[in-house]
């Protein structure tokens, strides 16, 4: 099979004594490309190093919505700057969480719009984060879509009302490990079957969320363990999973234009 991690933060620094390894592990399990997604300037320059030097990567930038308190316009000056690099093939991870709220409300939906404008003068597919905004993310996104727009809501954990939404606006849908685990994945596990086959994406979002079984032994995740999720994803939904596998390599490789 060839499958691609959609989703990764392999600039982590619970990686720097062994990335190598996680590259190789990952290439054993059928792992051939994984996105490499920044989330604040500093690791939005660590993931554009990765791509650039690694067959392996390719790389996002942007700003996520817990950093978006460090955001201003120099930051996105150099933003931009790194966004014309050629292994560079997406914006984000930017939108809005208010769960943790480590960025005022008002200052993380100041700089998503800043970031959706941004985007659509690169001509850069989007990589989404949303949680717990009860439907304020949609609503932005809905007043601010412009045309072009394309991207993926990832590790999505919306309604299905949500979910119908995005994909209406013509967005993939990013699925995580959380699909694996029994109690806290049967919600998504009932979605995922609803999602059209040309709109899936896996991912791992490593270091977070490893799935199910390897979460019973290992707490960090890695790109190798996007596999499971793959597979578990076909076997909800009745799919060969060496045919899911293709049609998921193609729809990552297409959204980002690898």
């Amino acid at each position: 099979m060839r499958i691609i991690d959609s989703h990764c933060h392999l600039d982590d620094k619970s990686y720097k004594d062994d990335r190598n390894d996680v590259v190789a592990r990952a290439k054993a399990a059928d792992v051939l490309k994984a996105m490499a997604v920044g989330v604040s300037l500093a690791s939005s320059e660590r993931c554009a190093a990765l791509a650039e030097n690694s067959d392996f990567f390719f790389a996002s930038v942007g700003i996520h919505p817990h950093d978006a308190a460090e955001a201003d316009e120099a930051t996105m000056s150099r933003l931009i700057e790194l966004a014309k690099g050629e292994k560079i093939k997406a914006w984000g991870e930017c939108g809005l969480d208010f769960n943790r709220m480590y960025s005022p409300r008002d200052v993380q939906e100041t700089w998503f719009v800043r970031q959706l404008e941004i985007a659509a003068s690169l001509d850069l597919p989007l990589i989404f984060h949303e949680r717990d905004t009860n439907g304020r993310f949609l609503e932005m996104l809905s007043a601010h879509r412009f045309d072009g727009l394309r991207g993926v809501v990832h590790c999505f954990s919306g309604s299905s009302h949500e979910m119908e939404a995005y994909l209406d606006m013509g967005l993939h849908i990013g699925v995580t490990g959380i699909v694996t685990i029994q109690k806290r994945g049967e919600t998504l596990r009932e979605q995922v079957v609803s999602i059209p086959r040309d709109r899936i994406l896996v991912e791992t979002d490593a270091p977070y969320l490893t799935p199910a079984p390897h979460k019973n032994k290992i707490r960090r995740n890695e790109p190798a363990f996007v596999r499971e999720v793959l597979l578990k994803v076909a076997d909800v939904r009745g799919d060969d999973p060496e045919l899911l596998a293709e049609t998921v390599w193609n729809n990552t490789t297409a959204l980002f234009g690898m």
